[in-house]
């Protein structure tokens, strides 16, 4: 199950910093290999947070922000 979950959170993040950000992801790919994952996966929890802040403006955004971490919508 780990692996799983760890393949899915991988293609979750690249999915989140492919659709918000077209010039980053052609960014990422001139990197090495072993850095695009992880490159992925800080962009994609950063993006997830600041669009919290930006756009659920009238929602629990801190409630929102705990539940974040670890999750893909």
């Amino acid at each position: 199950m780990k692996l799983l979950f760890d393949r899915i959170s991988r293609e979750c993040s690249r999915n989140i910093t492919q659709r918000y950000s077209t010039s980053f992801s052609l960014g990422i790919r001139f990197l090495s290999e072993e850095l695009r994952d992880p490159i992925y996966s800080i962009y994609g929890f950063v993006r997830l947070a600041d669009e919290i802040v930006d756009s659920f403006e009238g929602y629990r955004q801190a409630e929102m922000l705990k539940k974040t971490p670890g999750r893909c919508f």
